[in-house]
């Protein structure tokens, strides 16, 4: 996995946990201040869209996780 599906697969298990969390007809629910957490996500990429900048990118590039896919792959 590269950067961009890591952080793909991350938005959207903080989203769907702040959901599960948040929203009273869950049964899982425990505050709707979980909400907030959706809202910082989705305040996040709506930022990225516009600045091109994602601090969640910096986090895995100092990881070392890949950012592109090997063009050779499969060669």
């Amino acid at each position: 996995m590269i950067i961009t599906d890591w952080i793909h697969t991350i938005a959207g298990f903080f989203i769907l946990l702040s959901l599960a969390l948040g929203v009273e007809a869950s049964p899982l629910f425990h505050h709707p201040y979980w909400l907030f957490v959706t809202a910082f996500v989705g305040a996040n990429l709506f930022q990225f869209g516009i600045t091109k900048f994602c601090p969640m990118a910096i986090i895995l590039k100092a990881l070392g996780v890949a950012e592109t896919r090997c063009c050779n792959a499969g060669k």
